[in-house]
């Protein structure tokens, strides 16, 4: 089992940056491939961004291009999310996803096995 641990989520005004962090721990394996979804109330889990086992390759949504990063640092285990410029838009729980096989990162929601809790990200106008 991999545990996944959000943080840094808060209530931050229009313009505003945060960093989440997703901390995993557990039985984790050569680094699998990562990926950030939201949930924002009255819609469906999207997918924000994810990356591969080596941090090379990264996937975002189009609503997030140019505002967003996700990076990692295989070292301490944890998968970033850069967000600057936020929007009230953006508000959602955000929640962490890590693969459980040896593959590469994907965009697809029912790829990923393992879960955080989420963090609420709440931006106001």
């Amino acid at each position: 089992q991999v545990q996944l641990v959000e943080s840094g989520g808060g209530l931050v005004q229009a313009g505003a940056s945060l960093r989440l962090s997703c901390a995993a721990s557990g039985r984790t394996f050569s680094n699998p491939a990562m990926g950030w979804f939201r949930h924002a109330s009255g819609t469906e889990r999207e997918f924000v961004a994810s990356i591969s086992r080596n941090g090379v390759t990264t996937f975002y949504t189009d609503s997030v291009k140019g505002r967003f990063t996700i990076s990692r640092d295989n070292a301490k285990n944890t998968v970033y999310l850069q967000m600057n410029s936020l929007k009230p838009e953006d508000t959602a729980v955000y929640y962490c996803a890590a693969r459980a096989v040896i593959a590469t990162a994907t965009t697809r929601t029912y790829e990923y096995d393992y879960w955080g809790q989420g963090t609420q990200v709440t931006v106001s106008s």
